[in-house]
């Protein structure tokens, strides 16, 4: 599937298990994509103490991704949860680097590292 971009729609997955929830991301955290991720996530605070993005397959992220990631952890902290980030890839890290936002996010794995819950 494709997006207005030319890229690979965005999709996501997710994994629950007792206070943990793992939301496996794949394709384009871009402009039009983040409210899914948001409402998605924010669904699963309430039952969920800690939440994982796991960034393995996020190939490119906007700041409308930037903005998105930034929404939610503001809306964990509100709502009594961790959002942690995993599996930066290069570009990812590098942004969020950049923004002076990677110290925020606390980073549980490198890629190659993988989430049992």
């Amino acid at each position: 599937m494709e997006n207005k971009a030319g890229g690979t729609a965005f999709t996501m997955d997710v994994e629950q298990n007792g206070g943990v929830a793992v939301v496996r991301c794949h394709g384009r955290l871009v402009v039009g994509v983040g409210d899914a991720l948001y409402s998605r996530v924010k669904q699963l605070m309430p039952e969920h103490k800690r939440i994982v993005l796991d960034l393995t397959d996020v190939a490119h992220m906007d700041s409308m991704g930037l903005g998105t990631l930034v929404r939610l952890y503001v809306s964990a902290k509100g709502a009594g949860c961790t959002l942690q980030l995993v599996n930066l890839g290069k570009r990812v890290r590098e942004l969020l680097g950049m923004t002076n936002l990677l110290g925020v996010f606390t980073e549980l794995g490198d890629k190659g590292v993988s989430i049992r819950i």
